[in-house]
């Protein structure tokens, strides 16, 4: 387990549990909003920051359903038939790994080779793509989608059919293993919501400027910082009760 279980909790770690056991005891129930997040910022003591990040987390396990502008509701938790349970998901934590490692590669590649041999339809495709990410920001799941299109566009600019075909198979395969969750890990904030657009316009930057090597370091840079967060709300989910798998590669 590498330590995981024994380090000390983060605050929104804290809050999040707080938060789990009201539900959970019945003293707030499926349908009850939610104190503002200011309101849950000044009960725990806590920074805005760290009551957002809680309730994402919460969000992304689905026990609560924010929506934009009109606050946070209480979820019954049922179960999704197009979804892996979650203890099921986290079992194979190390193959979803895997492909976030492949991606990773695959994609610093298509930025590089997007900036050699994109064309002008290419460009005005591309730059559409991240308007398009920027008209949806406040809305998790078509912020997803305008992400995903984005990747696709990104390996359509090669003009390489093995890529653009590696790139939408390997675009599924994480949907599948990441749907529901990917939505609420990355664009719950409206902050993450921006630094995501902006690393997106950096790459597109660096592609229209037909420098490879920047491209390719932005891709590169970008995707880290995703399997950062990705590895952070693993390492969250492994402490739901009941949930003991071996965490490799951490």
């Amino acid at each position: 387990m590498n330590g995981v279980n024994n380090r000390p909790l983060k605050s929104s770690e804290w809050v999040r549990n707080e938060l789990k056991r009201e539900i959970a005891e019945g003293r707030v129930r499926p349908g009850d909003k939610l104190p503002s997040v200011v309101e849950l910022a000044e009960r725990f003591g806590v920074g805005r920051s760290t009551v957002r990040e809680a309730l994402s987390a919460l969000k992304a396990v689905g026990m609560l359903d924010i929506r934009q502008g009109g606050g946070t509701y209480v979820r019954a938790r049922e179960p999704d038939p197009a979804s892996p349970p979650l203890a099921e998901w986290i079992a194979n934590a190390d193959s979803l790994l895997q492909l976030v490692e492949v991606r990773r590669v695959l994609e610093t590649g298509n930025a590089s080779l997007a900036a050699r041999h994109c064309t002008d339809a290419d460009e005005a495709d591309l730059r559409a793509a991240v308007d398009r990410m920027r008209e949806v920001i406040a809305d998790e799941v078509a912020g997803e989608q305008a992400d995903t299109a984005f990747h696709l566009r990104l390996a359509e600019a090669t003009h390489n059919p093995l890529l653009i075909e590696l790139t939408r198979s390997l675009s599924t395969q994480l949907h599948h293993h990441m749907r529901h969750t990917r939505a609420a890990w990355f664009y719950a904030d409206r902050r993450s919501a921006e630094q995501l657009l902006e690393e997106h316009a950096g790459i597109v930057q660096a592609v229209l400027e037909r420098d490879e090597n920047l491209a390719a370091e932005r891709m590169n840079q970008h995707l880290a910082a995703v399997e950062r967060v990705l590895r952070d709300h693993l390492r969250d989910a492994i402490r739901e009760p009941g949930i003991r798998v071996p965490f490799t590669n951490a």
